[in-house]
């Protein structure tokens, strides 16, 4: 794996945007404008076949509540699906709340967060490792760590946020930090010995261990952050705004006491939704600043 110090990550944040907007502009990896058709992205926080699972019954359910046709297009890293919006390639994506803070400023403030989940009012991140000599975020001085995509909220900016806090200087005071792309690519480099800890979101982490895809005695948590926002579902300004209401209400209505309500929550790790605003995400902004990531 690679090291990055905060100038690298940020060059690399913009040549990845560079990119992917010459792939739109050449008519790349999306369909045109499509007149009756919702078109839906995702920042790929997971491996691309469980995103897709995820949404496939959230699809069926749009569907229903807007009367589009719903397609799912998945992205192959976080600034193409910050560009997909921009660019009118998508009409919807579900950013994270770092994601969601570079479209907005890359957009000039025209794009819109719609609903969140409850839980991203105080969503936390956990860091792992297998090491017994690692109890607290001090003790990372000198070890390798492995964060999730460099744009990644929970999985790069709050934890490098905490990191600092705790007057642990990633980029001077670790021996190597590296990249992993995921949230499950970064407890699989755990779980395999490539680096001492990683930093990852804590729902994927939840779901991990629930599904018995990581032993939890092996690979432990040994810092869980303080709460921040984070996820919400984002679309442009300029969709009518009688489309935005109905995106809106469908989310608003699920409710997990009917099966299709609670199929389509439990795959989100979600309670309910509820409705979210670009205030929310100030302190994420900041952080953002502040760690030399957002310019």
């Amino acid at each position: 794996m690679t090291s990055f110090s905060p100038s690298c990550v940020l060059k690399t944040m913009f040549t990845a945007t560079a990119v992917a907007g010459l792939m739109f502009a050449a008519g790349g990896a999306y369909a045109q404008n499509t007149p009756g058709v919702l078109r839906v992205s995702a920042i790929p926080d997971e491996a691309p076949t469980e995103l897709q699972r995820k949404f496939e019954p959230l699809g069926k359910y749009l569907a229903k509540a807007t009367g589009l046709k719903v397609e799912f297009t998945p992205v192959t890293d976080y600034a193409a699906s910050v560009e997909g919006l921009i660019n009118r390639k998508v009409d919807m994506v579900w950013f994270g709340g770092f994601t969601f803070v570079q479209a907005n400023v890359r957009s000039k403030g025209q794009v819109v967060p719609l609903v969140q989940r409850a839980e991203d009012e105080k969503f936390r991140s956990v860091f792992i490792t297998t090491k017994p000599d690692i109890n607290k975020l001090e003790d990372l001085k000198g070890k390798t760590l492995s964060f999730g995509s460099e744009s990644s909220t929970s999985g790069h900016l709050m934890p490098r946020s905490f990191l600092l806090a705790a007057k642990v200087n990633p980029d001077t005071d670790l021996k190597r930090v590296a990249f992993s792309g995921a949230h499950d690519a970064t407890v699989a480099a755990v779980a395999g010995g490539k680096v001492d800890a990683g930093a990852l979101n804590i729902s994927v982490w939840d779901k991990l261990v629930e599904a018995q895809k990581v032993d939890p005695k092996a690979v432990r948590v040994f810092y869980t952050t303080p709460g921040y926002y984070d996820y919400n579902w984002t679309v442009r300004s300029d969709m009518s705004p009688a489309l935005q209401k109905k995106i809106t209400d469908a989310f608003l209505a699920l409710d997990a006491s009917t099966p299709e309500g609670k199929q389509i929550l439990d795959l989100q790790r979600a309670t309910r939704f509820i409705p979210t605003k670009a205030s929310n995400y100030g302190a994420i902004e900041a952080a953002a600043r502040n760690a030399g990531l957002l310019k």
